[in-house]
């Protein structure tokens, strides 16, 4: 189980990285969009996401310790924002800078709750 969690869990890392990197690489541009990148980013780390909480409630479970619900639960939500922002832009040929921007902070929060929280 260890091993499919780990893998799991890089999977989650190639998916931050192509949606970061989507934003990232749009930063400084006049017209942004929506790039294949991030979509495929953000359904990686939404599919993955749900099974590393799987995982991470099992091993709670296992160990009979008390399951960070808040914490994931504001994760999910985040990802799930993303992924409709994402979604809504996806077939556009730019978006607005603000939906554009509110992606790429809400990446970056979601890093954060998960490094710091």
């Amino acid at each position: 189980m260890d091993l499919i969690s780990g893998l799991v869990l890089i999977l989650h890392f190639i998916g931050l990285g192509s949606l970061l990197g989507g934003f990232i690489t749009q930063m400084t541009e006049l017209i942004v969009r929506i790039t294949r990148a991030m979509i495929d980013g953000a359904w990686t780390m939404m599919v993955t996401g749900v099974v590393l909480i799987y995982f991470a409630m099992q091993e709670a479970a296992d160990k009979n310790e008390v399951f960070p619900h808040a914490k994931f639960g504001i994760k999910f939500l985040i990802i799930a924002v993303i992924l409709i922002l994402v979604m809504q832009g996806r077939k556009k040929d730019s978006i607005e800078k603000g939906t554009f921007f509110a992606i790429g902070i809400l990446t970056i929060t979601n890093i954060a709750i998960a490094v710091l929280v």
